[in-house]
């Protein structure tokens, strides 16, 4: 799936053009990046708030139109009102078609309920990560990364080395050797009642019976000697 979006160009600036502009049901942004000066821009309120709920909007190339040309781009930031459902400011970076790019891209994890950790053994399969920072060429970036997890047994984890990839893309690991991507534990009531369980059966095997000791012989009393 691919967005596209509509721009305009924006020739106010600050916080009070910012706020006449929200009250007219627009959004405020910034498209920068390439060799073009930075532009600031609006955009419809609603159409954007509608689209930063699809996961894709936030990790594919998207087609803005602005000025009657069409421009790809990435959303970089997006600034919410701390309690209101309100944009305070949006802002997206040009794509250089022969750039590599870095993207966090969201990870679908698939098969949970047929691997062994999950259907033999009933563990809890923790999602450490929901995202993955990879680096690629714009057009061979993913929606998502699926994450098979078929194969993960109790003890076992997930590492990112282990994810399958498409053609040209790597993942960024920021100074982690490997870092895990899910795991499987068991569930921390299971092994308490499992500890408890042993427990009980220790203290109900009765202890080994002590072995008898031969009865000490009773030295005569010193005036039984004398008789």
């Amino acid at each position: 799936m691919q967005f596209e979006f509509t721009a305009f160009a924006r020739t106010q600036e600050g916080r009070g053009a910012s706020r006449r502009m929200r009250r007219a049901g627009k959004a405020p942004g910034i498209v920068y990046g390439g060799a073009t000066a930075p532009q600031p821009i609006e955009l419809d309120h609603n159409a954007l708030f509608h689209a930063l709920r699809n996961e894709a909007f936030h990790a594919s190339i998207l087609k803005m139109t602005l000025d009657g040309s069409t421009t790809k781009v990435l959303l970089r930031d997006v600034q919410m009102h701390p309690f209101k459902n309100e944009i305070l400011h949006v802002d997206f970076q040009r794509v250089d078609e022969n750039r590599k790019i870095h993207m966090k891209v969201p990870m679908h994890f698939v098969n949970e309920d047929v691997s062994p950790a999950v259907k033999v053994s009933g563990a809890l399969v923790s999602h450490v990560l929901n995202e993955v920072d990879v680096a690629c060429l714009p057009r061979d970036l993913p929606e998502f990364i699926e994450v098979d997890l078929s194969t993960l047994a109790v003890g076992q984890s997930l590492h990112a080395s282990g994810l399958k990839l498409p053609a040209g893309v790597t993942v960024v690991s920021h100074g982690k050797r490997d870092p895990v991507v899910a795991t499987a534990v068991m569930p921390r009531a299971h092994v308490e009642a499992e500890e408890a369980a042993a427990t009980e059966a220790a203290a109900a095997t009765p202890a080994p019976a002590a072995e008898a000791k031969p009865a000490e012989k009773k030295e005569p009393a010193k005036d039984e000697k004398k008789k």
